[in-house]
């Protein structure tokens, strides 16, 4: 998905949505281009602060509307023993880039994305390119044998205590295998976009 100018974007939804807009330097050129800005913006009204956070949301892990809406529509119409919020944060933490992204394998979920697409990621032994594809407790996350020697995955030691890593996800760096041990719960997760209202967005 062609996402545009990532420092414009997270301006402009007041959130460093992106890797690279969670900077010391991105907060303090945000706030002086704030000073600057002149007039005082513009209260939202309830559907823009809506449409802000589902925005947050989407481009936090950087899918297009139509998935994002996809994710949204299914929560909203299957049952489910969680909350719909609890099961929107599950659905899009179980995709493949995102938990590539979350073990440490890539910096970006962009890279992740692109690291799944070129078939360097296994699931279970099996060879996947799909990042949207979701994953189930118990499953088994490595990278393929053949792309180890790959420059991209050379100095992965170096994520092997990323704060990224969430606690139903175990990662063996010996091995360069992941363990899906849990569905992720949104207990305890400080986010950057309020899932609440990116639900009553869709439900207008």
């Amino acid at each position: 998905m062609k996402i545009g100018p990532k420092f414009k974007i997270a301006r402009r939804l007041q959130a460093p949505i992106f890797e690279k807009t969670q900077t010391a330097k991105f907060k303090a050129n945000s706030e002086k281009k704030g000073k600057l800005g002149g007039r005082r913006p513009r209260p939202k009204s309830d559907y823009g602060n809506q449409l802000m956070e589902k925005q947050k949301a989407r481009f936090t892990y950087g899918i297009s509307e139509r998935q994002f809406s996809n994710y949204v529509n299914k929560v909203i119409t299957r049952k489910s023993t969680i909350t719909p919020q609890e099961k929107l944060f599950e659905e899009l933490e179980r995709r493949l880039d995102n938990v590539v992204y979350r073990l440490g394998l890539a910096k970006t979920r962009q890279a992740a994305r692109q690291m799944v697409s070129h078939g360097h990621i296994m699931v279970n032994g099996r060879r996947v390119d799909i990042p949207s594809i979701q994953v189930s407790k118990g499953d088994k996350i490595s990278v393929r044998e053949a792309s180890l020697a790959k420059l991209l995955f050379a100095n992965l030691e170096i994520n092997e205590n990323s704060p990224l890593s969430p606690t139903w996800l175990k990662f063996d760096f010996t091995k360069k295998a992941g363990t899906v041990e849990a569905m992720p719960t949104i207990g305890g997760q400080s986010l950057l976009f309020d899932l609440s209202a990116v639900l009553e967005f869709y439900k207008r």
